[in-house]
């Protein structure tokens, strides 16, 4: 497979236009959903966090993340050190909490609970992102938006837009190990687990990018660093 980074071109996408794009998708008393995917390290979070600030109260972030098995199952499963491929996370639970969430105006769920991810700890936290059922716009990220495979290829159905975040391949991995290294890993391990797991895991997500609706170039700017 060609390095993603062969395949971009010269054009940067300004964080500003991105953010009108995003505030295209905001119709009061109408539900959308944003998905941003693309590989470990890639910026995902980041692009999500500053898109809903921008917004203000007419945005939610909600990240896949927050669907990580907890490490005792992953340990039962024999895949806690696979953690972070498709298998390691709760598809299904992520699938029904977009279909909530979708839903939200039918008058059921005035507030939808979505959990978060504590890297510090490595686990999610049940019930700590509340979800309006007034809010017009949720902005999810995570690496399997497009996946081709059983439960994860029903999220796409559910996502108004969806762009893929492709930085290059020198700058993710960059990135990757820096964040490693960050919540206490050695250079040494966040590298190993960098080219390693991690890897594996970013080169099937990068064969999801020709789904996207947009693949995203982020110029430089001092509000993603």
């Amino acid at each position: 497979m060609p390095e993603a980074s062969e395949q971009l071109d010269d054009r940067l996408d300004d964080l500003d236009d991105l953010v009108d794009l995003a505030r295209a998708m905001v119709e009061p008393g109408r539900r959308r959903i944003l998905g941003l995917t693309g590989a470990p390290g890639a910026g995902k979070s980041r692009l999500a966090e500053e898109l809903v600030a921008a917004l203000g109260p007419h945005a939610v972030f909600v990240p896949l993340d927050g669907f990580h098995l907890a490490d005792p199952e992953l340990h039962r499963l024999g895949r806690h050190s696979r953690k972070g491929a498709a298998d390691t996370f709760d598809a299904a639970g992520y699938l029904n909490l977009l279909r909530r969430m979708r839903n939200q105006d039918d008058g059921v769920d005035e507030v939808v609970y979505a959990p978060s991810f504590d890297r510090a700890l490595e686990a999610g936290i049940a019930g700590s992102i509340p979800v309006p059922a007034d809010v017009p716009l949720v902005v999810t990220e995570g690496n399997y938006l497009l996946l081709d495979r059983p439960v994860w290829n029903q999220v796409a159905a559910l996502l108004d837009a969806c762009w893929f975040v492709d930085p290059g391949e020198s700058t993710r991995l960059d990135r990757l190990v820096d964040r490693h290294v960050r919540y206490g890993r050695s250079p040494e391990e966040a590298h190993a687990r960098s080219w390693g797991p991690d890897q594996d895991n970013a080169e099937l997500i990068t064969g999801t990018r020709p789904r996207a609706d947009r693949v995203v170039r982020l110029a430089p700017d001092p509000r993603l660093a």
